[in-house]
């Protein structure tokens, strides 16, 4: 599911947005326009000091000295607006910077349901295409904008200067060319917001494909995903050469009104000329005015098309900057330093729905589970077991009834604590890009070596470590390829338990293990269970046999509590469970493996 195609912002609201970025840099902007300016100025004096040339030569006066003006007013002019522009076009990257910093910042804190409703790719494409767009109007817009306007005013005031007759004729071929070029920005804006929608299209529809490669490889889907994506792209093209085109037209009436008014003034001035009302040095000033004048009035027609563009990639990013984050740690904030002790978690009368209205996932979950020791969730699939994890790290929030942490409600908790005190292994055991030591202190990034490498021993990854080329600095590659499944997920059980958590949630964390690690695991949770809260999703009957204690989940409901013994003598659908959908079971009444010594009462509300 993804969120509808950004609205288009009115000037007001671009604007508003466009200053929030531009204001850390106002000083270099504005001193970047009026070197620009500058320039520009010293490109206006040109026509005067070649009208005093041609008089000179006209008059056989010395003119060496307004030669070497003209020259110097030529090589002047070059570097003033050169140097103006460097330092607009670095301003323009130090722009796109800040906007790319102050939405990835964003993005990183984004709520979960926020997150499952956008598709990666156009967040992706909003992070790199979008931003880079806002170069085009932080500082060519704007500055361009204001330069041009600025320089065509001050020609038009030296050409009437010139010749009022002239100025007339240009004014008023230029002024017909205008009014055609302001009708086509509409089609402008309309292009290039659907160009930018179209390119977050193509980002999420090839991120799809690329994020489950070797699923279309193994389908053999290779062919049906590249139309997919061979389409997107044509749907990016098509409105690109729209975009293109309107342009095109913008740009090309400019240059024929310009043209056009070259002619008419020529053949107007010839005739002055001839007449004697003028003398030709002016005519030849006027022209060079005139040719001049395509400039300045290029960079309004640019300024506008720009601003289009600008502005839908502005929608785009706004409309992200909109999406709802959790609330960011307060650094100031001082944490209470007390020793780590088990948590006791409890669900009273938890309802819970990923969507408005039903299905609801949750149906009235209660069940307290006070620490230390093993408790496992077990149930057939779409139970809720997964959610009352996502629902314990707050990842959503329950629809009514209340989560409770040492007796607290986990809403009254700063969300950074909560999480400080949680490991979490997700059932596909995710790894990111990057080396073993980047994964391993994602969630403890101060521990010590040594710490890290008792973990990999208790893991039994310290043999992975000796057959890594770099050791633990080795990058483990995209999604953690270059590891096997067995040992991606050892490295998140590592990962967890550097965090030292006082609760440890486990989804199925057996379930890539072969026999022995499988066993090597098993103990390592019985141990780590005799001083901390342990919840598991389990479904093998190994996992299940160690629990202390035991849920039975069905239909989102806790439908029975207790030991393997006692559900197995009690609970229809736990024996069904243990004699049909557990792995590796050989009897419904043994206990495979002693559990941990340490024990707490369940209780049941």
């Amino acid at each position: 599911m993804t969120h509808s195609p950004a609205p288009p912002l009115s000037v007001r609201q671009t604007w508003r947005a466009l200053y929030s970025y531009i204001r850390p840099h106002r000083a270099a902007i504005a001193t970047g326009g009026l070197l620009t300016l500058t320039g520009s100025a010293a490109a206006l004096a040109q026509p005067l000091a070649a009208k005093a040339l041609v008089d000179a030569l006209a008059a056989d006066r010395p003119y060496t000295t307004v030669l070497i003006t003209l020259t110097a007013l030529v090589i002047t002019g070059a570097v003033i607006q050169g140097s103006g522009q460097y330092l607009l076009e670095r301003t323009a990257e130090s722009v796109v910077l800040t906007a790319r910093q102050r939405l990835t910042t964003r993005l990183l804190r984004l709520r979960i349901p926020e997150a499952d409703r956008t598709e990666p790719g156009d967040l992706l494409s909003r992070v790199t295409s979008d931003t880079t767009l806002l170069r085009q109007v932080s500082t060519h817009s704007l500055v361009s904008g204001f330069t041009g306007a600025a320089t065509l005013i001050a020609a038009i005031v030296l050409m009437g200067a010139l010749d009022l007759v002239l100025l007339g004729v240009a004014l008023g071929v230029i002024a017909l060319s205008t009014a055609a070029t302001t009708m086509l920005m509409p089609q402008i804006a309309r292009a290039t917001h659907a160009a930018q929608e179209s390119v977050g299209s193509l980002a999420s529809t090839l991120e799809r494909s690329l994020g489950a490669l070797r699923t279309v490889k193994a389908s053999g889907a290779e062919d049906r995903e590249t139309t997919a994506v061979h389409a997107a792209a044509h749907r990016a093209w098509t409105h690109g050469a729209q975009a293109a085109r309107w342009q095109a037209l913008a740009s090309s009436s400019t240059g024929l009104a310009i043209q056009t008014a070259f002619l008419a003034v020529l053949g107007t001035g010839g005739a002055r000329v001839a007449s004697g009302a003028i003398e030709p040095s002016t005519l030849v000033a006027f022209l060079l005015f005139l040719f001049y004048l395509t400039a300045p009035v290029a960079q309004l027609i640019d300024a506008f098309t720009q601003y289009h563009t600008g502005s839908a990639a502005i929608a785009r990013i706004t409309q992200a900057q909109q999406l709802e984050i959790e609330p960011a740690p307060d650094p100031a904030a001082r944490r209470p330093h007390t020793i780590p002790h088990p948590a006791r978690v409890t669900f009273q009368d938890v309802i819970f729905a990923y969507r408005d209205g039903p299905p609801q996932v949750h149906r009235g979950v209660s069940f307290t589970v006070p620490g230390p020791g093993l408790t496992a969730l077990v149930g057939p699939s779409g139970a809720g077991k997964t959610t009352v994890f996502a629902l314990i790290e707050r990842f959503y929030n329950p629809t009514s009834g209340r989560i409770l942490i040492d007796g607290k409600d986990i809403r009254r908790w700063p969300l950074d604590q909560l999480r400080a005190s949680i490991g979490y292994v997700e059932q596909d055991a995710p790894v990111l890009a990057g080396t073993l030591r980047d994964n391993l202190l994602l969630a403890a990034p101060h521990t010590p070596d040594h710490a890290i490498h008792q973990a990999l021993r208790r893991t039994h990854l310290d043999t992975l470590i000796d057959r890594l080329p770099q050791g633990l600095d080795t990058p483990v590659g995209h999604c953690g390829s270059h590891l096997s499944g067995g040992e991606r997920q050892r490295v998140a059980i590592a990962r967890a338990l550097l965090r030292q958590p006082r609760l440890l949630l486990l989804d199925e964390a057996t379930a890539h293990l072969d026999a022995a690690n499988e066993a090597v695991l098993r103990d390592i949770i019985a141990e780590v269970a005799r001083q901390t809260t342990v919840l598991v999703i389990a479904h093998r009957l190994s996992t299940v046999t160690m629990a202390d204690h035991i849920l039975v989940m069905e239909a989102g409901r806790v439908r029975a509590a207790g030991t393997h013994h006692e559900l197995i003598a009690s609970d229809p659908l736990y024996a069904r469970l243990a004699a049909t959908q557990f792995p590796h079971h050989s009897g419904a009444g043994q206990d495979h493996i002693a559990r941990p010594a340490a024990r707490s009462q369940l209780l049941i509300d």
